[in-house]
């Protein structure tokens, strides 16, 4: 699995990093880093970055092919 991040959208909230540390973090300055940016989300995590798609209050996260 893969996800795309709307970089524009993204406010920082952390959301998904609660839901998803070992994919989504966020820097000092409340920039998200996204662990797997162009690759694929290990099958062991996906579950975890599923939720955090789910949880995002922007909307700025959704699986992609």
């Amino acid at each position: 699995m893969r996800i795309a991040v709307d970089w524009d959208r993204c406010e920082g909230h952390g959301i998904c990093a609660d839901q998803a540390p070992k994919v989504f973090s966020l820097d000092d300055e409340g920039e998200l880093h996204y662990a797997f940016d162009g690759g694929d989300i290990p099958d062991d995590l996906a579950s975890a970055a599923r939720s955090a798609i789910g949880a995002c209050p922007v909307a700025a996260l959704r699986e992609s092919k």
